[in-house]
This record gives structure tokens, sequence and C-alpha cells, in this order.
């Protein structure tokens, strides 16, 4: 008879409890456990003190976790019992002199991590011994050193850490590092990347955002190998700009280096999340290699000469406009003293004509306002159709092809630096590292739509 105690139970609370106790299985026990359903086997694993109580976890021989309804419950069997250790061994990291030295910023986010089932939180690895313990191959591609700036999920990202970020980033290249990585969540990595291309001006090395859709504690986890990637572009790529590294196709083949103002989020939970929109991305990278796609790059340089400017207006927002809008939501905007509006409007920059009153007011009291598209792909056009036409003279100034977040940030950035709306139309207008381009690839909306055959062939072709 195993002697039952509260500590075999960690997180089960309930009716869960109850049917672990009566059939004598503790967590960490590896359990036969017959249901409705079908038999399954595995390591029943601790729950989050905040979850229900209604589930048992386990995890199963492929190392995914299942949810047991214990309705469905007739037997369970404990076979054997390991009480595992989740925290990631700690080693000695190896430096050597031949070896390029990169900086790593951590923010949060599960770049590397480990799970506490108490909790359910993921806890990050983020000394350099825990780095090495969790992916040893980093040792062979450069020494790191690590600084942990935030401790924050992504979402509590702002301007308040754009600027922290952007002052270390300069303090570090003015003390002769080679290369940048900053660990960071991905749900609004895209933002501070585009951040840090505004506020971090002509860097002589690369910088390079990096993150993972999985944890660490995951069998699909992609954040060893963006790891990897990562500090090959930081420290050994010939692009000196900031960058965000992720998954290129679905496989661990290679990862895409995305440029700062021109990359998105485009899936909740896929590897290949991140995508360049409007443009192609600037190299690919994989163990030991960087291969520039584009031509067009900021190269490395041996200088340290570098301009940080980091300027935040926060009263700045972005609005998605709907059917139906009512000017109630822009008169409140500047009743609350906002000074600039971003919106995102249909087609080819359009938003109701229930708006025009509220944008002809933000004109008067020098509300700067810009448009944007909800298409994602394509430029604003406000000259073809007489609503945009309305808009322009109502003074809603359109973004060509910058990215709805993107301009929110360059906003931010301008209105940082000057309240002369002249000088912030020159800022916006003023391409800085490619929010707004020229033209977009002519077959670029088809090609880069996360992992169809047609990246694979693109791929191939421009690396003949």
């Amino acid at each position: 008879m195993i002697i039952m105690a509260e500590d075999f139970f960690q997180g089960y609370k309930g009716e869960a409890l109850a049917v672990l106790k009566k059939f004598n299985v503790r967590v960490w026990g590896q359990s036969d456990i017959e249901t409705t359903r079908g038999l399954f086997k595995g390591t029943v694993l601790p729950r989050s003190e905040n979850n229900d109580d209604l589930h048992i976890v386990i995890k199963i021989e492929s190392g995914y976790n299942v949810g047991i309804d214990i309705t469905t419950i007739i037997r369970m069997t404990e076979t054997g019992f390991n009480k595992a250790n989740y925290k990631i061994p700690e080693k000695e990291f190896p430096y050597s002199d031949d070896k390029p030295n990169v900086k790593l910023f951590g923010t949060g986010g599960t770049i590397a991590s480990r799970l506490d089932y108490r909790t359910g939180a993921v806890i990050p690895a983020f000394s350099p011994g825990e780095l090495y313990g969790a992916v040893p191959e980093l040792a062979d591609v450069c020494n790191i050193r690590t600084e942990k700036l935030f401790a924050v999920f992504s979402e509590n990202m702002g301007p308040d850490q754009y600027k922290i970020l952007a002052k270390a980033i300069g303090d570090e290249i003015a003390n002769g590092i080679d290369g940048i990585m900053i660990g960071h969540g991905t749900d609004t990595l895209h933002h501070t990347a585009a951040a840090l291309s505004f506020m971090v001006h002509d860097s002589p090395v690369p910088i390079v955002l990096v993150g993972s859709q999985r944890s660490s504690d995951r069998p699909s986890s992609d954040a060893a190998l963006n790891l990897i990637h990562a500090s090959t572009a930081a420290g050994h790529g010939d692009i000196a700009e900031v960058m965000v590294c992720m998954f290129g196709p679905t496989s661990d083949e290679y990862g895409f280096l995305h440029r700062g103002t021109r990359v998105r989020k485009m899936h909740s939970s896929y590897r290949s999340t991140f995508r360049t929109i409007g443009d192609i991305p600037v190299a690919t990278v994989r163990r030991g290699e960087v291969k520039p796609i584009k031509r067009d790059y900021n190269p490395r340089r041996t200088d340290r000469n570098v301009k940080i400017m980091p300027y935040f207006e926060e009263n700045v927002t972005m609005i998605y406009f709907y059917p139906h809008m009512k000017a109630d939501m822009i008169h409140s905007l500047i009743d609350n003293g906002y000074k600039g509006i971003i919106i995102v409007g249909t087609g080819l920059g359009h938003v109701n004509r229930e708006l025009y009153p509220a944008l002809e007011r933000a004109q008067k009291e020098n509300v700067a306002v810009y448009m944007t598209l909800q298409t994602i792909w394509g430029y604003v056009h406000m000259f073809v159709y007489e609503t945009g036409r309305d808009m322009m003279a109502k003074g809603v100034i359109p973004l060509g092809n910058m990215l709805p977040e993107v301009a929110w940030v360059k906003l931010g950035w301008a209105l940082g630096q000057t309240d002369d709306l002249e000088e912030v139309k020159r800022i916006m207008l003023t391409p800085v590292n490619d929010e707004i381009t020229e033209r977009e690839p002519y077959n670029g909306y088809l090609v880069y739509q996360g992992g169809v055959p047609e990246v694979e062939e693109f791929i191939r072709r421009v690396h003949k």
C-alpha cells in the first residue's frame, strides 16, 4: 500500500484529487489509466494550482501532455515512480578567445525555459550556465554574456522598455560587443523590433530579436534552434540591422532573418509564425551560415558609432475601423489628450462619413492622423475614390505600405521628438529602413504564406 501525503498530489484538488487517492496514484507515478475512451499510459504530472479539478494530466511516451477527463476514468494503476527535476542543469559556459562575443538581453518569454507545474508558469533559463545546460551547441557558436533587463510577458512591453533596451544596446556597442540578441515573447516581438529599428540608428553590429512559440519542455519546441540561429546571426552575420530570427519553414531546415520594420506575427501558435510582409526576408540562417536574400542591407562595421534616439510620445493610439463606427471614438481620443492616431482602414484606406466631423476636429486641434490598411499587403491609395480624397482634405495622411503596428511605433517615436506636425510628417514619410517600400515583390503575397511549397521553390531559386 502506498502511503499518501499531500506532497504527492501537487496542484490537484477537489474531484481530481479524490480520484488519485482512490486508486493510490501519485504525481510523477507511471500509470496505466483505463477509461471509457481506451487505455492511456504515461506519467502523472503536477497541475497548476489555478486549473480545474476535473482533469488528470499525464505525459505520454511521445512527450506530449494529455488531459484526461476524470468522469471517463474506470481504473488507474501505478506501475512505477520517478520524480522529475525540471530545473535546467547549469554548466560553466566554455568561453573561447577565437569566438565572437554576443550579449543576450532578457525581457521574458519562453526562449530557453522550464515549466513550473505548480503554477503552470514558464520559468526562464537565463544565466550563461543555464543556457549552456539547455542548449550546449551555443558554445560552438559564440561567447554569450547575459543581462536580464525585464521579466515580463511581451504584452507588458511598451515605450518605457523600448527606451531602456535602446540605451542598453548603445552601451554594449560602445563597449565593443560583436553582436546583440534579445530574448522576447513572441506576441509583441515585432512591435519591439520596430521600436528598436527607429531608436537605434546605424548600428555597426547585428541586433537580433528571438523568441519561441513553444516552451523548451515540449518535444516540438523551437527554442533551441531559434537560439542557435540567432546567435549565429548576431555573432557571425554581416547584416548589421535590427532583425527578428525565427523558424523559416515548418521543418527545422533554416530560419529567416526579418527586417524589424517589415515583420509580423501571422499565426497564434504555428512555429513559422513570423513573416516578412510586403517584401522578402533579409536572409536565411542555418547552423554556421547566414545567407543574404536581399542585396541591400547595412553591413557589419568595425567602428563603434551608433546613434541612440530613445524618444516616444505615449499618447498615440491605433484604431481599427469597422462599419458603422461612430465619431465619438475619435472625439474621445481628442478629449483625452491623444496627440496622434493611426487609423487601420479598409480597402485602399477608407472609413465611413460618420467619422468626418471628428477628423475635421482632429485637424483643427493639431492631432496627427495617419492611414494604414487592414489588408496588411498593399498600399494606401486615398486619391482613387472620393472617400479617400475627402479624408486627405481633412488632414489624414496616407502611409504607403507601412504596417499598422510599425506606424503606431513610428508615430510615437516621431511625436517624441517634436510637436511640429510638418516635421512629424517629414519623419513619418521618410523611410528609416524599409518601413515604406517603393514596391512589393510581384509574387510575394503568394510566396510567403507560411510553409507552402512556393517558399522552398523561391529559396532554391535565389540561392543558385
